[in-house]
């Protein structure tokens, strides 16, 4: 893992302290797993999508939260009681926590829950 010392730029600017706190941020977040896949794409000039493979959970079983500029997506999945015996399970249906860093101005219009993909749309609103 890499360490960056940003002390010189700290001493000569003005204003970026967002930007070092997302640059630190995201080589703490490194070591997080893959799960769940997810796409990111923009949808118009001030518009993004955040789309989420959820494949075995239900609507109930996934949080969505946005506060301070972080959007956080947790799921935990409810235990089965009905005894079933796999002989092959590969959907991971594992609890997971995903955060992704939002810009300033950058606010959660909606969300929806489909055919197992989760879909939060974005947009920027500048004042």
């Amino acid at each position: 893992m890499r360490t960056y010392d940003f002390a010189p730029l700290w001493r000569s600017s003005v204003g970026f302290d967002r930007l070092f706190d997302l640059i630190n941020d995201t080589q703490r977040l490194e070591g997080q797993d893959n799960y769940p896949p997810y796409d990111i794409e923009r949808t118009g000039e001030n518009a993004y999508r955040i789309s989420l493979a959820l494949a075995g959970f239900s609507p109930d079983e996934i949080n969505i939260t946005a506060q301070q500029n972080r959007l956080t997506v947790t799921g935990s999945k409810a235990e089965h009681k009905g005894g079933h015996e796999y002989m092959h399970q590969g959907i991971a249906a594992r609890s997971f926590e995903r955060q992704f860093n939002l810009e300033d101005h950058v606010e959660v219009e909606g969300a929806s829950f489909e055919n197992g993909l989760l879909q939060i749309e974005l947009a920027r609103k500048i004042p």
